[in-house]
């Protein structure tokens, strides 16, 4: 997708874009530069990330984290050499 600058330079974002971050006139935006070009994120109120990340079915236990931690870590550390 892509937007033109205007001779004011301000740009239009696509539809589809504002939809998908469910972003509204006003919102404010941050920028960041990347070495392949710059990010764009809304600044997004903390109220509106609720239920954005899905319960787990069941609790996890301490012991399961610290389990799931020293599984990533070997695996990490295998793939290293």
């Amino acid at each position: 997708m892509e937007a033109t600058l205007s001779s004011k330079g301000q740009a239009t974002i696509p539809k589809a874009v504002r939809e998908r971050l469910q972003i509204k006139p006003g919102d404010r935006f941050k920028f960041f530069f990347h070495p392949d070009g710059v990010i764009i994120l809304p600044k997004v109120p903390t109220q509106r990330l609720r239920g954005s990340v899905p319960k787990l079915p069941r609790s996890v236990s301490l012991k399961d984290i610290d389990k799931a931690i020293g599984a990533g870590a070997s695996e990490r550390f295998r793939r290293k050499k």
